[in-house]
């Protein structure tokens, strides 16, 4: 392909609405495992990029044979000021929302969060025990690009979207609280919905008030907090040790 038409579609692709950038090569590995429609991969070295599949992740080599193209070191930079470590970047189209229906894992509430990495973190975490969404409120998209690097590219492996205190689905909703009851003690239902705030702030008055469950995570004195995904990542266990749904 002639290098004009190279940087003229890769251009387009990263205009077009309702495409997201897929930074790295795990994001790339996880978002064609989990069936997201991957229109164009692109490196800077073809050969490099299939002998990490061939090592890492054989079971999609033959897509990224397909569909990579090499571009020049300085477009790769324009599209990844940071760098991208594999040197491998892709574009998929971001899916439309799942319909809403039975529930047979937690959906994970994050309100307000700030932190990029963070949520990326979350989403990665929600994804290993089969959660059924992660929903953010406020203002960080959680398909920020930074946010699905985080996540390794996990977004395709669960519901993620942005949605408003007015919008949460069914279920019962168990906010983290300091001065819930103690999470080791609690049961935690399929269908729940867990709320996280901020780690400074912890989560609104509002929240607070619309829960069913306020829960605690044990915490030496003197700590002020876990981090985000680390009390994502301790409920969701807490869940899965009583749930018949949770992964083997």
């Amino acid at each position: 392909m002639d290098p004009h038409d190279v940087d003229a579609r890769v251009r387009r692709l990263a205009a077009t609405p309702g495409t997201v950038l897929l930074d790295g090569f795990h994001a790339v590995k996880h978002a064609l495992r989990f069936g997201a429609e991957v229109s164009l991969v692109v490196t800077t070295d073809r050969a490099a990029v299939r002998a990490l599949a061939d090592e890492l992740a054989a079971d999609v080599g033959e897509h990224l044979d397909e569909t990579a193209i090499e571009v020049p070191e300085p477009l790769l930079r324009e599209l990844v000021p940071r760098g991208s470590p594999t040197g491998v970047l892709a574009f998929a189209r971001r899916p439309e929302p799942a319909p809403s229906g039975e529930r047979t894992a937690p959906v994970v509430l994050l309100e307000n969060p700030r932190n990029l990495g963070n949520v990326g973190a979350v989403i990665r975490l929600a994804a290993g025990f089969g959660a059924a969404a992660v929903l953010t409120t406020g203002d960080l998209d959680p398909w920020h690009p930074h946010v699905i690097r985080g996540s390794a590219g996990l977004h395709f492996a669960t519901e993620v979207a942005r949605v408003g205190l007015d919008e949460l689905p069914d279920g019962p909703l168990f906010v983290l609280d300091p001065e819930g009851d103690d999470l080791r003690a609690t049961g935690i239902p399929d269908d729940a919905v867990l709320a996280f705030g901020t780690e400074r702030h912890g989560v609104s008055a509002v929240l607070r008030g619309r829960a069913d469950r306020r829960v605690a995570i044990p915490m030496r004195p003197k700590v002020s907090s876990y981090n985000l995904a680390t009390s994502v990542g301790m409920t969701l266990f807490r869940w899965s040790c009583t749930s018949a749904n949770a992964p083997a």
